[in-house]
């Protein structure tokens, strides 16, 4: 430490513009053999010392010593401790001006002391933008673009600021894409590849930057790169796969970027997503799912896919996982073919070449995410269409099932899904066979529950799908109706004043279609249904106000009536 001391009074009485530059080289070196020896002790005597300062001053005014002075701020630096101390020195401010130099060895010890000293200091970071550092690291990936040493600094660099907004910003006037896309490309090692990922992931979160992406060609490298490693299993490769394979979904998330990605299916993303779906890897599966997923977000894509074959891909893969598979590449595909089915025209192809069928396959499933997720896309396949409501509603394994799920008390989304696909087998089938499997299943109570649920549009389901039941066959389903008090449930929904107008309309529809039952119209008088009708009529809403004149009109009639509400 003696020997340290002294070179540390040497370039404190250094310094000045006419002083020995081989003296203080010397000193410089000393410094840096102490540090490699013993950081923690040697860094605390050059802190204690009050040596920045000094360093500071060497840097601006001797050119000699600049690239030695800038190295032991790098070896210095890795002390956090050290860190502060140099902000507060103005080290910042004297080292960012070198990163503009040509002297590849200065730039990489430069480079190397600002990447330590800014490390996770959001405000210097923020600061060191303002100082235009971005144009200086992009410039240097330009110029000297096979200096391993010195491009590895500016990723290190990169990979520090590009989380910031300004940065992102900054870089989004540059050609920073292009560049680290060629170096994607010859990269060769998997710390070099991690690097250059995590700061394409991080610009992918810029809109414009995507874009940039998408145009120097990035998927292309991330498609190279997984097909070079798919047959492997090294904890390596499966590490870069999984990065590459976020990096593409994170490019789809931009609509102008997922569409020109796309390109009518010709893409080299969509082309590569039967290999992903096919592959020993559970996360290239995952992968090839969520890329369907993403680019069926717009009618045209779907409909695409779909006579591109696509569906039946999926279903393949579901297959595979139906006995303890994956969850999450079954909630992906499922979410997949829930998108593909939205547009009219792809559901009545996917019906034809029996997606309802092969699907039902997962009603064994005993995984919520992907029950979940299974009704939600049956629902979708039945929306408006009445094919597919009158085979799945006549599907007697198939109602056994959502009638249990009805009933789960683990999962209050797979209870509301399924409540809600109940209730579009009888709205879209219209059909007298639908009902009495319904019937026969025990569903009917479920969709009583579902009126009082603390959704408006679950409620208004419910509602519609029960006049419409009460409507084909009453005298079937009056039995379950007055089991689950479905008049007392109406009457008070009709009290409520928090109740919208929308559910009242519905909840007076589906009191019209129950007049004919006497059964029914027994439990409307012990409630004084009569009265709650009367203060109806004086509702704000003309609708509403409508619909209870007809009811309390028939109500108090003393002829029957038939078939009075059907939607």
């Amino acid at each position: 430490m003696d020997e340290l001391s002294q070179h540390l009074k040497c370039l404190k009485l250094c310094g000045g513009e006419a002083e020995d530059e081989k003296q203080i080289l010397q000193s410089l070196s000393g410094v840096l053999l102490a540090l490699d020896e013993d950081i923690q002790s040697s860094s605390k005597l050059l802190i204690e010392c009050d040596i920045l300062p000094a360093l500071a001053k060497i840097l601006a005014a001797n050119p000699t010593c600049t690239e030695k002075a800038a190295n032991v701020l790098a070896e210095l630096a890795k002390n956090e401790e050290t860190r502060k101390p140099c902000i507060d020195a103005g080290l910042v401010m004297v080292l960012a001006p070198l990163l503009a130099r040509s002297d590849e060895e200065l730039l990489l010890q430069a480079g190397r002391a600002i990447g330590r000293i800014c490390y996770d200091n959001s405000d210097i970071q923020e600061h060191l933008i303002k100082l235009d550092v971005i144009t200086s690291l992009v410039r240097i990936l330009i110029d000297y673009p096979e200096n391993d040493p010195l491009v590895r600094v500016c990723l290190l660099a990169l990979s520090n600021l590009a989380d910031l907004d300004s940065a992102k910003e900054a870089l989004s006037k540059t050609s920073i894409t292009r560049q680290l896309v060629k170096q994607l490309k010859r990269a060769e090692n998997h710390e070099r590849v991690e690097i250059i990922i995590e700061v394409l992931q991080m610009l992918a979160e810029n809109d414009a930057l995507k874009l940039q992406l998408v145009d120097a060609s990035v998927q292309e490298t991330l498609c190279e790169i997984i097909q070079r490693l798919q047959d492997s299993f090294q904890p390596e490769d499966m590490c870069t796969m999984k990065s590459s394979s976020d990096l593409i979904v994170s490019l789809l998330l931009g609509d102008e970027s997922m569409q020109t990605l796309f390109d009518n299916g010709n893409g080299i993303v969509y082309k590569n997503i039967v290999f992903w779906l096919t592959s020993r890897h559970t996360l290239l599966q995952m992968t090839g799912a969520l890329t369907i997923a993403n680019f069926a977000r717009n009618d045209s894509n779907c409909v695409r896919m779909v006579q591109l074959g696509v569906v039946h891909q999926l279903l393949d893969l579901l297959e595979q996982h139906v006995e303890n598979g994956d969850a999450a590449v079954q909630h992906a595909a499922l979410s997949a073919l829930r998108n593909l089915a939205i547009p009219v025209m792809n559901k009545v192809q996917m019906l034809k070449e029996g997606v309802a069928d092969r699907i039902q396959m997962l009603l064994r499933s005993e995984m919520p995410p992907v029950q979940f997720k299974l009704l939600g896309t049956l629902r979708m396949l039945t929306d408006g269409q009445a094919d597919t409501a009158m085979i799945l509603g006549q599907n007697s394994m198939m109602l056994t099932r959502l009638v249990q799920w009805c009933e789960t008390k683990d999962h209050v989304g797979v209870r509301g899904e399924a409540n809600r696909l109940l209730a579009s087998l009888l709205r879209y089938s219209k059909s007298q066979d639908v009902v009495k499997a319904v019937h026969r299943a025990r569903g009917l109570k479920h969709l009583v529950s579902m009126t009082t649920s603390e959704h408006a549009i679950m409620q208004n389901e419910a509602l519609v799908a029960l006049a419409i039941a009460s409507a084909i066959n009453l005298e079937l389903v009056e039995e379950d109706f007055k089991e689950s008090e479905l008049v007392c449930i109406l009457h008070r929904i009709l009290e409520d004043e928090s109740v919208g107008p929308e559910v009242k309309y519905n909840s007076l529809g589906l009191l019209c279609s129950l007049l004919d039952s006497d059964v029914l119209r027994r439990d409307m008088e012990l409630v004084n249904m009569k009265q709650t009708l009367e203060k109806m009529c004086a509702h704000s809403n003309s609708n509403v106000v409508k619909q209870a004149n007809t009811v309390l009109q028939i109500l108090t009639s003393s002829s029957t009536h038939s078939g009075h509400f059907f939607a």
